[in-house]
């Protein structure tokens, strides 16, 4: 591996202009049909396997054109000082208001509070469902505005009025604030570790370049291939995340080459050879990461997860080949300015230094291993207390803030109707074949509505075939309540009973039953897709560092931080500890997707650190130093550049916490804590305290083993080394800056 690296770096390095040329071509090429694609249309989101989803394909297919995926707009008016939305002034407000709404260009229907019956028990409630022609993204500018006037004209009769549903959504996509933040931090980050604006900029400019590639191609490929907003998204923030990584790597290792004398071509090759198998396997550990999410059965996460790991390929495949070219047409500039100064002054090269901030913590944590080990254990298990009172769901406005008229709508229909009137569930009856459909649909409405915990049950209505019915029945408690969790469950659990007596099968279906079932289906989808992952993740790790325990040790490191940073949303997110100083200002279950999307990203994230930090310790090793030796040299090279890593990704990550989203903040929390405690504490303090602990135990492998494992050579052993620097042609060419 690191001989044909170690061609391909000086091969790239050599033709730089065709390298250069030839990305340039695949980013015409792929920007162009991104460009010219037809729009995807938004695929409406989908849970194969569980019940819910089931019975919402039963109605597609019985209730053709029912299920139709036009956005709705739930408007709530809510009298003040005690008075009625029954009384004269109030009806004629409500009235005019839902003329006005109704009066849209794309409104398809509207109903009457008065004539529908929706209006609360103490008359101080009211609501109207206003349907549209096209879904939420279809809803134009003017339609939005239609909807925005009618509201504040509703509430200059002195009503309070509020409104939820998808048509409030906002459409105007990301404002890639989060992405901007990142990058600003990452050039400051680079800047400081390699005081060169060209070393700063380079790493910036491939990611740029890596990322664009990758989303003009997700973006060409979402309308044959159904693709979600969310797939480019995830491209995007890992792309520019694991691209800065990899090209800092290669060019940390080329300025650490041309510091001991080497010309550049050399010291290129050289660079791409050792810290290129780095950024392979960094790489490939990410790429299974990421394309394991498809064991889940969940096409979202499927997709994000392949799109992802496609621009996770693109930033190797350009750390290997463009960032070579381009240390070719700038190999000085990259280099400080001290270095620069002594070239050109024919100086001597400037000797590597010894002592650095890497090795003195390294000779910390190895002359008091076990107290580092002890210590580290004990703060991420204590972080990780928390997770053992995880408690999933899927947040929807009641999540948001107080100050949006969608939660102050929630707020009101749940103060007017009940908590349960924000999430009914909806019953599916398949009375087809059935002698009585009528009788059957009625004997299963009356048995579910005398169920504890059920607040009323609407009349069944029926498709035209009459075989089909469906009902909607309110529970007593919110949506996201254990108790609600409870009465599904309990409904499902007494479906034998009821299907015997009324002689039809029936299914629970709504928005709170699929929040249920996604929930549930994710959890049991946890641990698989962590024995597949962790299984190859390990096994590839084997080959690369040629022992048993390195492996081993580097999958408990993640899981403690996973753990750990689990832990940490709970306590934020759901117990609402510190929750004010990030603008949370309701807590609850945290999001189904959010624990196996964390796995996913930070296990390759964490791998990608491992990979770097101890491959550089086995390289140490393999060259004749000494176990603690080794430790130590790791740390003199790699740990500054870790540090970086993890400063840019933290930062990248850190700029969704400040989102309006309570969902986006939590994505964004979960991911820097993730990041930091795991390269922090678990790659910079457990790693060296539990190596140091093992000594020549931790790169012991079975003499069996390491006849049939496939060599690959990560650390560059097979790699001649000349003694001293090398007197190039090309240098002569090469000594610009």
């Amino acid at each position: 591996m690191a001989a044909f690296l170690y061609r391909m770096g000086r091969l790239a390095f050599r033709r730089r202009w065709t390298v250069a040329l030839v990305w340039a071509a695949v980013l015409a090429a792929v920007g162009l049909a991104g460009m010219t694609a037809p729009e995807a249309e938004e695929e409406p989101f989908s849970m194969p396997g569980i019940e819910s989803q089931e019975a919402f394909d039963l109605m597609e297919e019985r209730f053709p054109g029912a299920a139709a995926d036009g956005a709705t707009a739930r408007v709530v008016f809510v009298s003040s000082n005690g008075e009625k939305v029954t009384a004269g002034k109030n009806k004629e407000a409500v009235e005019a208001a839902i003329a006005e709404l109704g009066d849209g260009a794309q409104v398809a229907s509207i109903v009457d509070p008065y004539e529908s019956g929706a209006v609360s028990e103490d008359g101080s409630t009211a609501y109207t469902t206003v349907t549209y022609k096209v879904d939420a993204a279809g809803l134009t500018d003017a339609g939005r505005s239609h909807l925005d006037e009618s509201l504040e004209h509703a509430r200059d009769s002195g009503l309070t009025v509020e409104a939820g549903g998808d048509a409030m959504q906002d459409m105007g996509g990301p404002s890639g604030t989060a992405e901007a933040i990142g990058i600003s931090v990452a050039a400051v980050v680079l800047l400081i570790t390699f005081g060169s604006l060209a070393a700063a900029g380079l790493p910036l400019l491939t990611a740029l370049i890596g990322v664009g590639i990758s989303l003009f191609a997700i973006t060409a490929l979402a309308g044959p291939l159904g693709l979600a907003d969310t797939t480019s998204t995830v491209a995007i923030m890992l792309g520019l995340a694991v691209g800065i990584d990899y090209a800092l790597f290669i060019v940390s290792r080329y300025r650490e080459e041309r510091a001991k004398g080497r010309a550049a071509q050399e010291a290129v090759a050289l660079a791409t050879g050792t810290a290129g198998s780095a950024v392979v396997f960094a790489g490939l550990t990410v790429v299974i990461a990421l394309a394991g999410l498809s064991v889940v059965g969940i096409p979202m996460l499927t997709e994000m997860g392949l799109g992802a790991a496609g621009a996770v390929v693109v930033g190797v495949l350009i750390a290997l080949t463009l960032v070579p070219a381009f240390l070719g047409f700038w190999p000085n500039a990259i280099l400080t300015r001290k270095d620069r100064k002594a070239r050109r002054a024919g100086g001597t090269p400037r000797e590597t230094r010894k002592v650095n901030g890497g090795t003195r913590w390294a000779s910390f944590v190895l002359r008091r291993p076990l107290p580092v080990l002890l210590a580290a254990v004990a703060g991420l298990g204590a972080l990780a207390l928390p997770m053992t009172d995880l408690q999933l769901g899927m947040p929807g406005d009641e999540a948001l803030s107080k100050e949006t008229t969608q939660r102050r709508a929630y707020d009101a229909l749940a103060e007017g109707f009940g908590p349960g009137f924000n999430g009914p569930l909806t019953v599916v009856v398949d009375a087809k074949g059935t002698g009585d459909p009528e009788a059957a649909a009625e004997t299963v409405s009356e048995r579910i509505g005398g169920t504890e915990g059920v607040v009323s049950v609407s009349p069944a209505q029926f498709n035209e075939s009459g075989d089909t019915a469906v009902f909607s029945v309110v529970p007593t408690t919110a949506p996201t309540d254990q108790e609600t969790k409870d009465l599904v469950n309990t409904i499902r659990g007494d479906r034998p009973g009821i299907e015997s007596e009324a002689g039809a099968a029936f299914e629970v279906t709504g928005t709170t039953a699929m929040n249920i079932d996604v929930s549930e289906k994710v959890q049991s989808a946890l641990v698989p897709y962590l024995l597949v992952v962790v299984g190859l993740a390990v096994t590839l790790l084997l080959v690369v560092f040629r022992s048993i325990l390195v492996p081993l040790k580097a999958a408990a490191g993640f899981l403690l931080s996973v753990l750990a940073s689990l832990g940490a949303v709970v306590v934020v997110f759901q117990q609402g500890h510190g929750a004010d100083l990030l603008g949370v200002e309701t807590t609850g279950p945290i999001m189904s997707l959010m624990p196996i999307f964390l796995v996913g990203i930070v296990f390759g994230l964490a791998m990608d650190y491992e990979v770097f930090l101890v491959s550089r310790m086995r390289e140490a090793y393999v060259h004749g130093e000494r176990p603690a030796q080794a430790v130590t040299s790791g740390f003199q090279h790699s740990a500054r550049v870790v540090v970086a890593a993890a400063l840019i990704m933290i930062a990248v990550f850190s700029g969704f916490i400040g989102d309006s989203d309570a969902m986006i903040k939590m994505i964004g929390f979960g991911l820097a804590s993730a990041v930091l405690l795991d390269a922090f504490v678990v790659r910079m303090a457990i790693v060296p305290a539990v190596l140091a602990l093992l000594g020549e135990r931790a790169w012991w492998l079975p003499k069996w083993l390491d006849r049939i494992l496939p060599r690959v050579d990560v650390e560059g052993e097979a790699l001649t080394r000349p003694a001293g620097p090398e007197a190039e042609p090309a240098d002569k060419d090469l000594a610009r800056t």
